[in-house]
């Protein structure tokens, strides 16, 4: 079942909705055409205690700040490029410098995550689309381009997330869901550091200064990274390691084991065992970032909730960051005529 609501309005005074899912098992998304945001996931636990499991805000308003993202459509390229630059077929592009030296998730003011989608239901799906465009050189990506994203909520409790892009030019495309996960619910003012992850990936991307990867594929064995057959979020998080000190924590790229073009597989598992609740993470894309909310400034989110430091969890299934420049990584490179689809699906068992 589909239900759409008033979220509020943009500066412009445009307005802003709010569509929510619902399956016949308790289970929720609300979901708001500003950023094609996810802003509530409500799922029951192995008693049927239903809780809001992401970070957010009350009001459409907030996220026209969300300095954290929250539940947020990144793109057109998530994660990091080095100095903001990258070169195409010859020709060299600039983006925006707002990360040290360096580009993050295209635009905090500007990407997709600040745009108003227009929202298309799709009842007999149980889903609803949000489609945007951005015109040739905007954001200083080449192509006349369109972007569509779907989420659908299932009976088994998953929900999807269908990435589709096209443009008129060669282009980069990366996109993703910034949304934080804390399973205990999203007011429980507890970190994830007692949750266990588990993520199936024998190598991840080393970083350097600025969380620009080195282009060097560390094997996780015997490092706080392995997290192949499970590990407690907090009990390597604050070790003394170059790597973890360099983002204070975990906020790593890993290397899917399995990885096979337009292969869709289950890559990851997030479960709090004293709230009830376990989360799969599948995707068709060769990387995951495990981002474990080590930058979340104090702020008060939904229902007045305190969100502070490793509030919440982010998997952020992509493409490797700074791929448009390193030769070793796949490239997230979109021709016309050569449709870019990806899906995501956070399932709760």
């Amino acid at each position: 079942m589909v239900t759409v609501q008033n979220f509020g309005r943009t500066i412009c005074g445009e307005k802003i909705s709010l569509y929510s899912l619902k399956n016949e098992r308790g289970m929720q998304a609300d979901v708001t055409d500003f950023g094609a945001i996810l802003v509530n996931l409500i799922v029951p636990n192995q008693k049927g205690e239903l809780a809001d499991v992401v970070l957010g805000y009350d009001r459409g308003k907030d996220y026209l700040v969300n300095g954290s993202c929250f539940g947020a459509t990144i793109g057109p390229v998530a994660n990091r490029t080095e100095n903001a630059t990258f070169s195409l077929d010859g020709t060299i592009y600039n983006l925006t410098v707002n990360d040290g030296d360096n580009n993050l998730h295209t635009d905090g003011d500007k990407g997709l995550h600040k745009m108003l989608w227009e929202g298309a239901v799709k009842e007999a799906e149980n889903a609803v689309t949000f489609s945007c465009s951005c015109p040739d050189g905007y954001l200083g990506l080449p192509g006349n381009r369109k972007f569509c994203v779907t989420y659908k909520l299932t009976e088994d409790n998953a929900l999807e997330i269908h990435y589709d892009g096209q443009t008129d030019k060669t282009t980069l495309m990366n996109l993703t869901n910034h949304s934080y996960f804390n399973l205990k619910g999203h007011d429980s003012e507890q970190t994830i550091e007692d949750n266990m992850v588990t993520i199936n990936a024998s190598k991840y991307t080393k970083v350097r200064k600025g969380a620009i990867p080195t282009g060097e594929l560390g094997d996780v064995t015997g490092t706080p990274f392995d997290f192949r057959t499970g590990r407690v979020v907090g009990q390597s998080i604050d070790d003394e390691n170059a790597q973890l000190a360099l983002v204070d924590g975990y906020d790593h790229n890993f290397v899917l084991d399995g990885y096979e073009e337009g292969k869709l597989q289950k890559v990851a598992v997030l479960e709090d065992e004293k709230a009830g609740r376990c989360m799969e993470v599948y995707t068709d894309l060769p990387g995951l970032q495990l981002y474990a909310g080590n930058n979340i400034a104090p702020e008060l989110g939904k229902g007045d909730a305190l969100y502070a430091k490793r509030s919440g969890i982010c998997f952020e299934t992509q493409f490797f960051p700074n791929s448009a420049n390193e030769e070793t990584f796949i490239k997230p490179v979109v021709q016309p005529g050569k449709p870019f689809a990806s899906t995501t699906i956070y399932k709760f068992v």
